[in-house]
């Protein structure tokens, strides 16, 4: 396993180091230069931190405020910004080449090869891969592939769900603000409860409930009269990203894919976040016996560069046109380049970044739950690896959610402690650790430290 003073090196010392409040004078001065010119739909939209130099897991903004990113990017940045052997990969592309236009060229037919060889056993070396810039640009795709391969137009996904942003991807994501205003979205897309155990949907607990979120799964695609009777594809998050951290039952996905097996539909597992490593598994539906039918990727898998990308069975190539799908951008060479880095990195059985993040998650999971009776403010702890969520909650017997206004003050002190960490989930209040898989144990620890000290006021 890579020695802590390695990874350490990879990472400015001595963070996190705050100069100023958040945000200071340069940072007020730059968005108030952005609001003339960008969109402010953007996903960070106004928030009070702009980025001028990262190197690992840590980050200064404009004002020279030094932070530990526990969000590495909204998951991206799996092995720390700036890796050496990243920036390595870039020196030595760039000067050969990089944009091909849609046709393909060596390095994506290397980087085709190698995705095929991480896998889940199943679907490791019998699958094909179409690679874009982004997880909604994945997403979409998976969607028309299962679309045409089928011959069917219904997709089954579910609440709490986070695929994308794009027409057809939003219809399939569900928070609020994703879809309120935007419509039509594209139709024929059904969402069904997630074993959200925390707050089960039909007021069960598991055990006992035989997992009964996943039988009405079955229920709905395998009984007549449902509605549900053109189905091409279930999607499903084997970790919910956005929806809060959620870690369902392995049973719950074996469940929904016997059924899909028994319906005659396509099981597409979207690994955009939970995926690269970040579970302590390459990809978190590794966790359950799931072979999925097609699989999407993206964030970890290109960090520094954009990359994303459906992997999907090679039988289902006879049913895709061939040029229906073109993308100017995909499989810039460089980017392939980077990707590929990324994935030796990820899949190095020395540095064994994998397993370090099962072990360090654990820890931190285990001082969240110790802190417990003295932050009455926890309500759960959940994750695999280093996909961590705290649920917040105004009241631990009832799991009423906490206010917004407290998970905005936390947040706030969180920053301007030097840590930087982002909310999510169905009611806003889950925060999640999801540093770089390459965090110092040390920094990891400090943000602990530091979040626990911040949530015993609440």
């Amino acid at each position: 396993m890579i020695a802590e003073s390695e990874l350490m090196e990879l990472s400015f010392p001595d963070a996190p180091r705050m100069v100023t409040q958040v945000p200071g004078p340069k940072v007020n001065a730059l968005m108030a230069e952005s609001a003339k010119y960008e969109s402010f739909t953007r996903g960070g939209g106004g928030f009070p931190v702009i980025l001028e130099h990262g190197k690992g897991v840590t980050v200064y903004d404009a004002d020279g405020n030094l932070y530990i990113d526990m969000a590495a990017g909204v998951a991206v940045n799996a092995v720390g910004r700036g890796h050496p052997k990243v920036l390595e990969a870039i020196r030595r592309q760039c000067d050969v080449i990089m944009h091909t236009t849609d046709i393909t060229n060596p390095k994506r037919i290397e980087l085709a090869k190698k995705v095929s060889g991480v896998m889940p056993k199943g679907l490791r070396g019998k699958c094909h891969t179409a690679v874009y810039q982004a997880g909604s640009d994945a997403v979409e795709t998976a969607i028309k592939f299962a679309r045409a391969h089928t011959g069917r137009s219904q997709i089954i996904a579910f609440q709490g769900a986070y695929h994308g942003v794009w027409c057809g991807s939003a219809a399939l994501t569900t928070g609020y603000g994703y879809r309120h205003g935007w419509g039509p979205l594209i139709p024929g897309v059904t969402h069904l409860p997630y074993a959200y155990c925390y707050r089960c949907a039909f007021g069960m607990t598991y055990p006992e409930c035989d997992v009964h979120c996943g039988k009405y799964v079955d229920y709905v695609l395998n009984t007549p009269y449902t509605g549900l009777d053109d189905v091409a594809a279930v999607i499903v998050e084997a970790q919910q990203g956005e929806g809060g951290y959620v870690v369902p039952p392995p049973e719950f996905l074996e469940l929904i894919k016997q059924a899909c097996d028994e319906y005659g539909c396509l099981y597409i597992a979207d690994e955009v976040q939970a995926g690269a490593g970040r579970t302590g598994k390459m990809w978190a539906i590794e966790y359950s016996s799931v072979v999925p039918d097609m699989l999407t990727w993206g964030k970890g898998m290109g960090g520094d560069m954009p990359m994303a990308g459906v992997t999907y069975r090679a039988d289902m190539e006879a049913s895709l046109a061939e040029g229906s799908q073109p993308s100017t951008f995909a499989g810039n060479a460089m980017g392939c380049e980077v990707c590929m880095t990324n994935i030796d990195l990820i899949q190095d059985k020395q540095m064994d970044l994998m397993g370090r993040a099962a072990k360090l998650g654990e820890e931190i999971k285990g001082l969240f739950i110790d802190a417990m009776p003295q932050v009455k403010c926890i309500g759960e702890v959940r994750g695999n690896g280093l996909m961590v969520g705290i649920e917040v909650v105004a009241d631990r017997k009832t799991k009423e959610p906490m206010e917004g206004k407290y998970v905005g003050e936390i947040a706030m002190k969180l920053l301007n402690s030097g840590i930087l960490m982002t909310p999510c989930g169905r009611h806003a209040n889950v925060f999640r650790f999801m540093p770089p898989l390459t965090v110092p144990r040390e920094y990891a620890l400090k943000a602990t430290d530091i979040m626990i000290d911040i949530l015993k006021g609440y």
